[in-house]
This record gives structure tokens, sequence and C-alpha cells, in this order.
């Protein structure tokens, strides 16, 4: 049985991926496998923790690879509203500062768009 119940939503450009419960060695494959899914489609997404009670090396390993499979697609991955638990492994596996993470999926949805239009602006500027 997963301790760990992943659902995605498309949310402007991007995919919001819910978390909820615990992300432990013994789910950490199959969310990688998720992640490797959702990025053929989508790579810019945004992982909302607020549910996820638990994460051990193994869950943050989880997501560290998540991030690289967005990155080399294009995108990112973005970690939002994570519980105190959550930022104490982020924080003991000194992840905390090599992944953003804004205090709601909101804060990070207008940081990806913010980003977009950077690159598209830079794209205008570039070809005129």
């Amino acid at each position: 049985m997963l301790s760990v119940d992943l659902t995605t939503r498309d949310c402007d450009g991007h995919v919001i991926v819910v978390l909820r419960g615990e992300l432990d060695v013994a789910d950490a494959a199959g969310v990688v496998a998720a992640f490797m899914v959702i990025v053929a489609r989508q790579p810019e997404i945004i992982v909302d923790l607020a549910g996820l009670e638990f994460i051990d090396s193994s869950g943050v390993a989880a997501l560290a690879r998540g991030r690289k499979l967005a990155r080399h697609a294009g995108g990112d991955l973005l970690l939002a509203a994570p519980r105190r638990e959550v930022l104490r492994a982020l924080s003991l596996t000194r992840l905390f500062d090599v992944f953003p993470v804004h205090a709601s999926v909101d804060k990070a949805a207008r940081r990806t768009a913010a980003a977009r239009a950077g690159r598209l602006a830079l794209a205008v500027a570039v070809a005129t």
C-alpha cells in the first residue's frame, strides 16, 4: 500500500502535482516515474506539499530527480507550501537552497509566469 497520494492538475501552462501523506523509500521510485510522465507532457511543475506530512531522504531525492528531469526538458520544478517537517528534511539534506520554495502554489505560479514573460521578452529582443 502506498503511503503517498499523488494527484495532478493543469493550471496556466504548468502542472500542479499535489502530494499528500508520507513520501519515503517505499514510494520514491513511483513518484519519480510519475514525474517522468508529467515532464513528457509539461516540464513546468509546481509540487504542492501542503498535505505532505513526512518526507525522508529518498523522498527528497525523488523531488531532486523530478527537478532534474524538468530542467532537462526546458522547465523547472518548484516546491510550494511545505510543512515544517518537509522544510527540515530539505534543510538537513542541504537542498533547501537548491530548490525554489514558495509559500503557496499561487506564489509559485506567479514566479513561473514572470519567468516565462522574461524569456519571451528576451526572445523578442534577440529577434529584432
